[in-house]
């Protein structure tokens, strides 16, 4: 069982600490100054998407013994306009460099998506999650 515990601090401003031992602030918005502390929650669900997804394509990729040099991961989400505000449409975009097989990449997003990512199983529930992905070669193979 994961366990979180949010502390406020002041304003809109919480403390979380999660049951690993880590910890980080969570900032709701409406602090005086405009300035933020850290992330809102639902940027963290944002966070948690693309690192679920990023550690299972890694995994699958490695166990194809793809030569995988680089991966980052950019999520984009909209929201609906009226509460609950919860993401209805997010874009995954894979950057991936190394000389990977496309094939296998696309099997290891597909693998994520459908079968590991549980971050996804459950945003899918409201949103409609579209990946993309773009393989930069190595300069060997583009010679």
């Amino acid at each position: 069982m994961n366990e979180t515990t949010v502390q406020w601090i002041d304003e809109m401003t919480f403390s979380a600490a999660t049951g690993s031992g880590h910890t980080l602030v969570l900032d709701g918005g409406g602090n005086k100054d405009g300035a933020s502390a850290g992330p809102s929650p639902m940027e963290l669900m944002l966070v948690g998407l693309a690192g679920c997804t990023a550690i299972d394509v890694v995994m699958i990729l490695r166990r194809q013994r793809q030569p995988l040099a680089g991966l980052s991961v950019t999520i984009k989400g909209e929201r609906a306009p009226d509460p609950p505000r919860v993401y209805t449409h997010i874009t995954i975009e894979y950057v991936v460099s190394g000389d990977v097989d496309e094939n296998k990449l696309q099997r290891a997003i597909q693998l994520s998506e459908e079968k590991y990512c549980s971050a996804s199983a459950m945003l899918e529930k409201t949103a409609v999650i579209e990946h993309r992905y773009r393989l930069l070669k190595t300069d060997a193979e583009a010679e």
